[in-house]
């Protein structure tokens, strides 16, 4: 009897430890009404309520965040933290494999949670991203992780969220100032059609190889790419194709109707009349940073930071994604800007919260503060998109989590030097 109440203490102790009630909080759910003075009640790393004047479950630990916002963790949508450290150092980078055609690669099980980039990210109001392998035509599988583990395994959200396409490019180089040369296009346009042509016959072999193992599993030798391209088929999983410019895109819309596959599109900034075409499809897109040049010396100043607002107004949802590591933190300040043309500011915070989760097929579990969604949460004294605003206090799976980064460290060390 002693020794099953010491069990039963210890699972009291432990049921206390995971039981959090955030009260008096100025709540952003995104997916609602903002709550002044509400309370958010954590349970075993999920939100097991939201509301006003929430009771504190015995045993439980109770945060006062009066004077504070709550608002869901924001996402990155595309980068590889924990797959790169240093750029120039080949060895800390782990995004590139050799071939053209790797879909069973899994950028999951690179990550390295030690990494100084995932600190500095998390301590902006980020808690989860997709971490993107890179390189050849078909790069692998990314993968959705939380900003905090102590192993890739405890960091995993989703382990194979799309599968990313590098989608070919007519790239065609002047010959000179106002010219260019006709065989140096010929030359381009085959070199295009010869990639076109391969990409397609890889597909057609996968389809063959699903089409022979339905007929006979048991006289199929396995083969780890057609496998990894089996969900793709089937559209269960995505591609992350990226394309750039108007010809890519609408070249990469019409390879998906053709083959019958499920896309989303990743790097655009040149949509131009692909933009009703993407809008057509119900096409998610990922837009990369918006504090960039224009790509072509005609274009407007500002078609970077008009572009959110461009693709809102045609219907169509996305995203923001850093596309980089070692500026991943700058991510809310990529949707603020864009306020500034033309985005209303309510769908630029979707773009980092419930619009990520949503295209990546993990609405129900990421991207809102809402009752049985993970508890990734971040208590601000201001708006998370403003530079001016603090991250207090982060939760990440239910569990608070320390805001220390090496920028800290550094901050702190020398602002102890003597003078």
């Amino acid at each position: 009897m002693k020794r099953l109440l010491m069990v039963l203490a210890g699972a009291a102790a432990a049921m206390a430890q995971d039981t959090i009630l955030i009260r008096n909080a100025h709540i952003h759910p995104v997916a609602g009404q903002e709550i002044p003075g509400g309370s958010v009640l954590i349970q075993k790393g999920k939100i097991a309520g939201v509301g006003v004047k929430l009771a504190a479950p015995k045993g439980a630990t109770v945060i006062d965040a009066k004077g504070m916002h709550l608002y869901p963790g924001m996402i990155d949508s595309a980068t590889a933290i924990g797959l790169t450290e240093i750029g120039a150092v080949r060895e800390t980078n782990d995004t590139n494999e050799l071939g053209e055609y790797n879909p069973q690669l899994r950028a999951l099980i690179a990550v390295n949670p030690e990494s100084e980039h995932i600190d500095v990210t998390r301590a902006n109001g980020i808690t989860s991203v997709m971490t993107l392998p890179a390189g050849g035509v078909i790069s692998g599988q990314g993968a959705l992780i939380h900003l905090d583990g102590w192993t890739w395994e405890e960091m995993s959200v989703a382990p194979s969220v799309a599968i990313r396409l590098n989608f070919p490019v007519l790239a065609v180089s002047s010959a000179g100032p106002g010219s260019r040369s006709s065989q140096g296009y010929e030359d381009a346009k085959k070199r295009y059609e010869e990639q076109l042509d391969r990409l397609r016959l890889f597909l057609e072999d996968a389809r063959r190889y699903d089409k022979a193992k339905r007929a006979s599993a048991a006289t199929v030798s396995p083969d780890p790419k057609f496998e990894a391209m089996l969900p793709v088929l089937s559209g269960k999983t995505p591609l992350l194709v990226v394309a750039v410019r108007e010809r890519a895109i609408l070249d990469a819309i019409q390879f998906a109707r053709r083959e019958k596959l499920k896309i989303i599109l990743a790097g655009v900034r040149e949509p131009g009349k692909a933009l009703a075409e993407m809008a057509k499809d119900k096409i998610p897109v990922i837009l990369p940073e918006t504090h960039a040049l224009p790509l072509e010396e005609d274009d407007a100043y500002d078609s970077q930071y008009t572009l959110p607002a461009e693709l809102h107004q045609a219907g169509i949802k996305f995203a923001f994604g850093s596309f980089d590591t070692q500026f991943a933190r700058n991510l809310p300040y990529q949707a603020a800007a864009a306020v500034a043309f033309g985005l209303p500011k309510d769908v630029a915070l979707k773009a980092v919260t419930s619009n990520a989760a949503e295209i990546w097929g993990l609405g129900s579990q990421l991207g809102t503060i809402e009752e049985g969604k993970l508890a990734d949460l971040i208590l601000t004294d201001g708006d998370p998109l403003e530079t001016r605003t603090q991250i207090r206090q982060m939760f990440i799976g239910g569990r608070p989590v320390s805001l220390e980064s090496r920028h800290t460290r550094l901050y702190e060390k020398y602002s102890k030097r003597p003078q």
